[in-house]
C-alpha cells in the first residue's frame, strides 16, 4: 500500500465517488485511479466501495473505518512536511488563510502587515469565501487558519477559538428621517427597506433572529457580501444599511450617519479555526496572537490536543 492509493480513496469519498472528478483533481487518469483502489482493496482483503459495473456506488462499513485511518495517516504526512519546513526554514514559507470578505478587507490588513514585518520571507495567501467554504478549506488543508463569524464551530474536525466580539451598525443617509432619531427600534427598521449581508455572511443570522423574536418581517431590498457595496446603495437612497462595525470604523463617509446596533442585534463573535491535530509552524502561532491578544501559543496547543474550552471575551 502507498500514499497514492490513500489519496485516491480519500478524494473518491470527497467527490461523491466520481472517479473522473478524482482523476482531474489529482492530475492522473481514471483507469489509474480505479486500478490503485482495487489493488488496495485486494491487499487489505476487503471492499472499500460497493460497485455497479465499474462505477462506485457507496462506501462499505469496513471502508468507513479505512477512510478514518487514511485521514489520520495523510494528516500526519502533512504534519511531517510542516515539521520539515519549520526546522529547515524557520522564518520562511507560506501562510494560507481562509476567511470572509469582511475579515480580509477590514480586520486582517494590520495583523498581516505586522507578520510580514516580523517574517519578511513569509508569503501570505488569502482565500476568500463564505463561512462554510472557509471551514472546508481548512479541513481540506488548503488553508492553515480559518477566520469567520458564522459556521466554524459546526465542524467537529476543526478546533475553533473565539477571537473577538463585534457588533452591527446602522448606516443611514443624513437626510433620512431615522438619522434624526436618538433611539432607533426594530419596529422602525421593519418599516424601511433594508440593505444588508447575504444570509450566510457576516452575522446575518443574528439580524434575522432579532426580527423574528419580535415577530417582525424585515423588508430586505438588497443583499450583498461587500460592506462597501451596501454603503453605495444606501447612498442611492434604496434603504437603511446594516453592516459590520469594522466597515465604518475608519470611515470618512460624511454623507452617512452611523448608529450602533448591539442593542438591537446583540454581539457577534469572530472565531479562528485550525484543523484538529494539525502541526502549526511558529509564524502561525504568532499571527494568531497578532489577530487577538486573547490568543497565545499555549492556549492554541491545548485546544489542538483536545482541551478546547471557550473563554470569556
Amino acid at each position: 500500500m502507498n500514499l497514492h492509493q490513500f489519496r485516491f480513496v480519500q478524494e473518491a469519498a470527497r467527490r461523491n465517488l466520481n472517479l473522473t472528478e478524482v482523476a482531474k483533481a489529482l492530475h492522473t487518469s481514471q483507469p489509474g485511479v480505479s486500478k490503485a483502489i482495487i489493488e488496495l482493496e485486494e491487499e487489505l482483503g476487503i471492499d472499500i466501495f460497493t460497485r455497479h459495473g465499474k462505477r462506485l456506488k457507496r462506501i462499505t462499513e469496513p471502508g468507513q473505518h479505512v477512510l478514518r485511518s487514511i485521514e489520520v495517516i495523510l494528516r500526519e504526512v502533512g504534519n511531517l512536511k510542516r515539521i520539515g519546513e519549520q526546522y529547515s526554514a524557520e522564518d520562511s514559507g507560506t501562510l494560507s488563510i481562509a476567511t470572509t470578505h469582511t475579515q480580509a478587507r477590514y480586520v486582517l490588513p494590520v495583523p498581516v502587515a505586522k507578520l510580514r514585518a516580523t517574517y519578511p520571507k513569509v508569503n501570505i495567501s488569502l482565500h476568500q469565501g463564505a463561512p462554510a467554504q472557509v471551514a472546508q478549506m481548512v479541513l481540506d488543508e488548503v488553508a492553515e487558519i480559518g477566520i469567520a463569524t458564522e459556521s466554524l464551530s459546526d465542524y467537529p474536525d476543526l478546533v475553533t477559538l473565539p477571537c473577538y466580539e463585534w457588533e452591527h451598525v446602522l448606516v443611514i443617509p443624513k437626510t433620512h428621517p431615522l438619522a434624526a432619531k436618538s433611539r432607533i427600534t426594530l419596529e422602525d427598521l421593519a418599516a424601511e427597506p433594508i440593505i444588508t449581508y447575504h444570509p450566510s455572511f457576516t452575522g446575518r443570522t443574528r439580524i434575522d433572529k432579532a426580527f423574528a423574536a419580535k415577530h417582525l418581517t424585515p423588508r430586505i431590498a438588497l443583499e450583498a457580501i461587500d460592506s462597501d457595496v451596501i454603503k453605495t446603495y444606501v447612498r442611492l437612497g434604496m434603504g437603511v444599511g446594516i453592516v459590520a462595525e469594522m466597515a465604518v470604523r475608519d470611515s470618512t463617509d460624511d454623507d452617512l450617519v452611523v448608529r450602533p446596533g448591539a442593542q438591537l442585534f446583540g454581539k457577534n463573535t469572530a472565531r479562528i479555526a485550525f484543523k484538529r491535530s494539525a502541526y502549526l509552524r511558529n509564524f502561525v502561532y504568532d499571527f494568531a496572537t497578532l489577530l487577538s491578544d486573547r490568543l497565545d501559543r499555549n492556549l492554541i496547543l491545548k485546544a489542538l490536543e483536545g482541551h478546547a474550552n471557550d473563554y470569556d471575551l
